[in-house]
């Protein structure tokens, strides 16, 4: 297990952290630069089918692809809507919403991980969730999917007792892993060698809870991953 700097047993609070931004290994501009690379790393791959989808339609000498290439538009603007809408719970502001269902949510963690080899196994059946909360639940189910490269079953689910709420997600499969970029972002440390890619979003979980007054636990088994994130209830 892999704890946080905060202590699990410290009054969970929005203050609990004591951290400020000379604290942390990455913020301001440079977490914001990170954070815009993910998602335009993200969104260029949707973006780029339907101009590749439209390219075909336009060409008279491949009019017999025009079904393949409209389905391509279509699968693709599906996925575009669902990388912004999971992109505004999960590093936005979310509009002007306050608190989020767990059906909301799950909607959200679906959209991104619907068609891939792993099954996301959502056992959250209600309640609701305050914005911070959001947040860590949709990235930590999000990486828990992630860690699933080569099929598996990923389990989310939540408590609230005493004061707390824990989010869990653990992903059980035959190749269950984390890349070294994302152990070190749920370590909450800066990235000296790797990929930003897959140390950004990890690093993000492990902020958003700190951030709360909260604390992010990490374990990695032999076909099995385990995430924790404790926040204030």
């Amino acid at each position: 297990m892999i704890p946080t700097d905060a202590d699990p047993a410290a009054p969970l609070d929005a203050q609990a952290s004591g951290l400020t931004a000379s604290d942390l290994p990455v913020d301001g501009p440079d977490l914001a630069a990170f954070i815009a690379g993910k998602l335009c790393h993200d969104f260029i791959s949707p973006s780029g089918a339907i101009v590749s989808g439209l390219d075909l339609m336009r060409d008279p000498t491949a009019q017999d692809m025009r079904d393949d290439a409209l389905a391509l538009i279509e699968q693709s603007a599906r996925k575009m809507v669902a990388l912004v809408h999971f992109a505004r719970v999960a590093f936005g502001a979310a509009t002007t919403s306050e608190r989020f269902t767990a059906r909301e949510l799950h909607d959200l963690v679906a959209g991104m991980t619907d068609g891939g080899r792993a099954a996301l196994d959502w056992r959250i059946a209600d309640g609701e969730f305050s914005k911070p909360q959001a947040r860590a639940l949709v990235n930590l189910a999000y990486l828990t999917v992630g860690a699933l490269p080569m099929g598996g079953n990923a389990v989310v689910q939540a408590r609230a007792e005493n004061g707390r709420l824990t989010i869990e997600g653990v992903a059980d499969g035959a190749r269950a892993r984390l890349k070294p970029e994302a152990v070190v972002g749920l370590k909450g440390e800066r990235l000296t060698e790797g990929l930003a890619g897959q140390w950004i979003q990890p690093y993000w979980l492990w902020l958003t809870a700190t951030q709360a007054g909260g604390t992010l636990d990490l374990t990695v088994e032999e076909g099995r991953v385990v995430l924790i994130a404790v926040l204030p209830a």
